[in-house]
């Protein structure tokens, strides 16, 4: 028999032997929030650990993260968390979140609602880990719009958010043509890139629109001004460039005169809805332009944009959109694009826009899809921005510097999983007898490159 004074000390519990660290502690909230286990391994502020051995690691570097996820829950939280350096990601942040959407997918994570009692008990498992108090700084990079939606004030407001960040941040983000757009890529030969390819889509667009010279081009959100400077450069033909951003408008005036266009081009520095007060542009274009601006008119605008589509060019001209497109049940854009990238933005599923097209009495005669050009489009403008982090750093700071980061990584695996997609849409107006003069064929679009 065994004496009390002699029996072996008893092992620890399983329960004490536990570790209770910030990462145990949370576990079991966010697993229920989730609908399942951890899709990726935490390590929280402390050194603890929970989640999967073998999944992206995600770094808690501080309690804010999670102060700011109770004050903004959701995507929005996360990415601002992302966005101060309060989470990060062991790995390349585009591996990482593939990672992760794959293994939601995988195990059919849901999360459900949450309810009245998930709510006091992450309030109750902030306040054990010291997390509650109040709402974190906004990032400075975050837009703060006011005025009536698509207002005249509050759309040049919302372009400027995006395009006036600096044209110095845009050149060192774009190759030399600056289109800031999706490109169309025709080689995988070496040396072909970024610049190759936006040439190669600026070309197509002037052969679908039948560019001659002395024909009339109102390239309408003109950007940088790389189909304007192209189609007057290359084609001869007489442009109007609009866009509503000041630093852009700025750009294509000192471009045009570098290049000895004054005679071909004008710039002007106006929103969209005032070219319909312009008589003079009445019916007078053979073709009209619009490259990935339409996402920026809004829902209830759109038939109306569509209307000066129409209304901008002579019988038998063409117009051609180039727009980026939402999956039928996918959300176009999203919390994070619309606070830090481009607020107000709408996107609608193409077939939506090519009946709106038709609406205003356009004929849509072609619609060339080019998701996956996006891709490559996007991943190039990405590396560009790891190759020269310290130098958007020093331009534009740390955070607005993350902003991009994630907004770049996101898009393109937004384009990979046809959630976005992005189209090329082309309408002619038919005269009244119902004549389009458009060519038999497409064979004169798809030539020899540039």
């Amino acid at each position: 028999m065994t004496t009390t004074a002699n029996r072996p000390p008893a092992k620890p519990s399983a329960r004490r032997a536990t570790p209770t660290g910030a990462a145990q502690r949370l576990e079991p909230l966010a697993e229920r929030l989730l609908g399942g286990g951890l899709p990726v391994r935490v390590r929280m502020w402390d050194g603890s650990e929970a989640g999967p051995e073998d999944a992206p690691t995600v770094h808690v570097r501080s309690r804010r993260a999670l102060r700011r996820l109770l004050w903004e829950p959701g995507e929005l939280g996360l990415a601002e968390a992302y966005i101060t350096g309060e989470i990060d990601l062991d790995e390349d942040l585009g591996d990482g979140l593939r990672a992760m959407r794959r293994a939601v997918a995988e195990r059919g994570l849901t999360p459900p609602a949450p309810s009245l009692a998930d709510r006091l008990s992450a309030v109750g498992t902030a306040l054990r880990l010291g997390a509650v108090g109040p709402r974190p700084p906004v990032p400075a990079a975050r837009a703060g719009l006011r005025g009536a939606l698509h207002s005249k004030a509050r759309d040049r407001a919302a372009i400027s958010h995006h395009y006036d960040l600096s044209n110095a941040f845009y050149a060192l983000l774009l190759d030399e043509t600056m289109a800031y757009s999706c490109g169309y890529w025709t080689s995988d030969a070496p040396g072909y890139g970024p610049a190759d390819a936006q040439c190669d889509k600026l070309e197509l667009i002037c052969r679908k629109l039948g560019l001659r010279p002395g024909a009339r081009l109102l390239d309408i959100g003109c950007g940088w001004g790389s189909l304007t400077l192209h189609a007057a450069q290359h084609h001869g033909v007489r442009v109007t460039a609009v866009t509503l951003a000041a630093e852009q408008a700025a750009y294509v005036r000192e471009q045009v005169t570098a290049r000895g266009l004054e005679e071909l081009v004008e710039v002007l520095n106006i929103d969209y809805r005032d070219i319909a007060e312009r008589p003079e542009t009445r019916g007078t274009y053979d073709a009209v332009s619009t490259i990935e601006m339409g996402e920026h008119v809004g829902d209830a605008e759109y038939p109306a944009f569509t209307r000066i589509l129409h209304d901008s060019l002579r019988p038998q001209g063409r117009v051609l959109v180039q727009q980026m497109s939402r999956g039928a049940n996918a959300p176009g854009g999203g919390a994070f694009i619309e606070s830090y990238i481009a607020p107000d933005m709408h996107m609608r599923p193409v077939g939506e826009t090519v009946g709106l097209l038709e609406g205003a009495g356009l004929e849509v005669r072609d619609v060339e899809a080019l998701r996956e050009h996006y891709v490559l489009t996007v991943d190039a403008w990405r590396r560009t921005l790891e190759e020269r982090w310290a130098e958007f750093v020093a331009l534009v700071g740390e955070e607005t510097a993350r902003v991009w980061r994630l907004y770049l990584v996101g898009g393109a695996l937004a384009f990979e999983e046809r959630r976005m997609g992005v189209d090329q849409i082309l309408c002619v107006r038919p005269d009244r007898a119902g004549k389009a003069a458009m060519e038999p064929t497409r064979a004169g679009w798809y030539g020899a490159g540039r």
